[in-house]
This record gives structure tokens, sequence and C-alpha cells, in this order.
């Protein structure tokens, strides 16, 4: 191992921390942020309850799922086309960061953002009555599926396009169909044999379970496996965000 790769690993990591800094500054509060990350997940989730006799243990896990899953890979889709429609992802590219440090940075930022905002409907949820019943669970099926979530979200935005909307739809298109193979409106149970085969599909199945085993359910994976499915699920996306910048030849060598 040579001398300079701890310092250069440092510099690397210090970078992706300023990168996921700007991007808590610059993209937290944008509108399309607020909107396709917090309000839309929660009216939807409520406009699929409103009616049905939920329980609070069921109806809890549910939300603090779709919350973390949608806000955790609301960043991801928005920061590299706005940077590439203001002229400011040109200077990134060519600053002393590696397109590691770079993704890396987004990821960290959607994954902050999507363990804050999840907070919000845990602790609604405690005061209505929910009961947390295994912790470390909990806090895993939060954590990895924050890494997940927003590592999808990176990917998202690879194409080499600099129209938000764009990746808007194309997030709304992918993201919409693995919430309802995920078992988090119906239960996997209750699924039709199809919904089962293709609930595995879904990043959010995983996080959900281990979510729901938080609030002291019955988890429908093992919990080995959601661990595993969650971080395999990360290093794909985040493997494939990379291969496809270097293949569109947005980075120089």
């Amino acid at each position: 191992m040579h001398a300079d790769t701890f310092p250069r690993l440092r510099r690397q990591a210090h970078a992706a921390y300023v990168i996921a800094k700007k991007d808590a500054i610059i993209y937290y509060l944008k509108p399309p942020v607020i909107s396709f990350g917090i309000v839309f997940p929660l009216f939807f989730y409520l406009a699929f309850a409103a009616g049905r006799t939920v329980p609070t243990g069921v109806m809890v896990p549910g939300i603090v799922a779709m919350a973390l899953f949608f806000t955790a890979s609301a960043i991801g889709p928005l920061v590299t086309p706005w940077e590439r429609q203001a002229r400011t992802f040109e200077r990134l590219v060519t600053s002393p960061a590696s397109l590691e440090a770079i993704l890396c940075g987004d990821v960290i930022a959607g994954m902050a953002f999507g363990a804050l905002l999840s907070l919000v409907p845990l602790v609604l949820g405690l005061c209505l009555g929910a009961q947390i019943g295994n912790p470390g669970c909990l806090l895993l099926g939060i954590a990895l599926g924050a890494l997940a979530f927003s590592s999808m979200g990176v990917l998202m935005a690879a194409p080499p396009t600099n129209a938000p909307s764009q990746i808007m739809m194309l997030s709304s298109l992918v993201r919409l169909p693995l919430i309802f193979i995920s078992g988090v409106f119906v239960p996997h149970a209750d699924m039709p044999a199809w919904g089962q085969w293709l609930s595995p599909l879904s990043p959010l199945s995983y996080s959900a379970d281990l979510i729901r085993v938080g609030f002291g359910g019955a988890a429908y994976f093992p919990v080995s496996l959601d661990l595993a499915a969650l971080m395999g699920f990360a290093a794909l996306f985040l493997g494939t965000a990379r291969y496809v910048h270097r293949l569109t030849r947005d980075w120089a060598h």
C-alpha cells in the first residue's frame, strides 16, 4: 500500500462531506424536494388509509417506511441535473474530488435528509400509542434503507440530461411500482402470487420489513436477508451510477 493512500482517502472523505453539506444547504428546501419527498408520500399514504380501520402498529411503520423511501431518494435525482443546468457541474468534475467522492457526497446528503424526515412520523406514531419493540431493527431499517434509497436516487440522476423534469418523471415511474409491491399498503401474505414473487425486487420491501419488526411486528423475510439485501441494493445502485457516469464520459480520466 502506498504511503499516500490514507492521506488521499482522508482528502476524498472530506470532499464527500463538503459535497453533502453543499447539497443540504442548496437543495433541501427546493420546492420539488419538498413536494415529491414530503408532501406527496404523506397524502398518498393517508389517501390510501382513509376509510380503512388500520391499527396504529400497522399504519405507523408503513408511514415511516414511505417517508424514508421518498425523502432519501428525492435529493439524488435533482442535484446533478440542476448543476448541469446551472453550469456548476463542469466545475465540480474538474475539482480534486474524485467521482466516487462526489457520488458518496450526494448519497450522504440523501441519507441524512431521509433519516431526519422519517423521525417526524416516527415521533408522531409514538405519541399516538405505537411502541418500539426492537430498537436495533428499527435503526438498521432506517439507516440501511436510507443508504439504499439515496443510492437509487443518485443512480436516477446518472443519465446525461440537464432537465430535472425528465429525471423526476423517471423517478416517479420507478418509485411508484416499487411501493405497490413492497408490502407497505398490502401485507405480503395478502398479496396475489405475482405480487409475492415481485416483492423481493423492491428495496423498500426489506426496509419496511425491518421497520415493522422494530415496532414489534412480524418479519416477512429473515432479518439477515433484509440486512444483506439493503446493502446489496446500495452497492448495486452506487456501482451502476459510477459505471453510467464513466460510460457517458462525464468524467475525464
